[in-house]
């Protein structure tokens, strides 16, 4: 089995390179991913794709399998380079050894709990702190990939994420112990704001003290260390943030995020399974 997913990696990896008139087959990520790469005038110049099997199953000659696709593309824009990564996960069936389906399994297809922070008067505590951007960026390259055991894997693990990113960089928690209110992480327990992506939406658009952020209107005002916030549906109930872990060749955000896994990834999503033509987005700079 092991076998025939590195020979599919194989067929994948020139899809993303070569031109429209070579390919042989049609991949929809590498359609998705050269169309919106060329909306930046910018093209992937080399791909690698490396995958491990998650479970199998087998059923008769009818074999099932969950795998990690974990690719790395060099990006060149305006003659710079730089190395985007990201990790999804899909479901495979080879009926005797011959690939019948193939899908990414939606990493946003489980909801989260319909719970939510409430928006309430700050208690007047003024918790003042020093947000090294710096640390939240190096906190993010080290984990974008990986789980910090010192804290709680939720399967919507996003927020949770970023909140730490946010953390580590000097960002003060307040509110203990209402789950409902301010954003905090305590002796296994957390408020909705720390976890859920509306929740912390929520939070960094209406906190007064501590962990602080303003609106900006467009992505290029934000920095390195910096909030963007998702609603891919365009329902108004955001379900994904990310933080700015670096800038492309236009000055535009490229971000790390987990849920699935990514690296210095395009901040608009356009590339995303999740996306639709809906999408709304929010941009928080942090206030220090």
């Amino acid at each position: 089995m092991r076998e025939l997913l590195q020979e599919l990696f194989e067929k994948r990896v020139h899809q993303f390179v070569l031109n429209s008139n070579m390919r042989t087959g049609t991949y929809s990520k590498a359609e998705k991913k050269i169309e919106t790469l060329a909306k930046r005038s910018a093209e992937i110049v080399k791909v690698k794709a490396m995958g491990n099997i998650i479970e199998q199953a087998e059923d008769g000659e009818l074999q099932t399998i969950r795998y990690n696709a974990h690719y790395q593309y060099l990006i060149k824009q305006k003659g710079t380079l730089y190395l985007e990564e990201e990790v999804e996960v899909r479901m495979g069936r080879f009926f005797k050894d011959v690939l019948i389906m193939d899908e990414e399994i939606n990493p946003y297809g489980v909801p989260e709990q319909q719970n939510e922070l409430l928006i309430s008067e700050d208690s007047g505590e003024r918790l003042s702190f020093q947000y090294d951007r710096l640390k939240a960026v190096q906190y993010a390259e080290r984990w974008w990939n990986s789980y910090n055991p010192a804290y709680k894997k939720f399967v919507n693990d996003c927020t949770n994420f970023i909140s730490q990113c946010l953390h580590v960089a000097g960002a003060p928690m307040r509110g203990y112990p209402n789950r409902g209110a301010g954003w905090w992480l305590q002796n296994n327990n957390w408020s909705y704001s720390w976890t859920m992506a509306n929740s912390l939406r929520l939070y960094l658009a209406n906190s007064k003290s501590g962990l602080r952020a303003r609106e900006v209107s467009s992505p290029d005002q934000l920095i390195l260390g910096d909030v963007i916030c998702y609603d891919f549906e365009g329902d108004g109930r955001f379900n994904h943030n990310t933080l700015v872990t670096g800038k492309d060749a236009y000055g535009m955000p490229l971000v790390n995020a987990h849920t699935y896994n990514s690296r210095m990834r395009y901040w608009a999503y356009e590339d995303s399974s999740a996306y639709t033509p809906n999408i709304k987005y929010k941009f928080y700079s942090i206030i220090e």
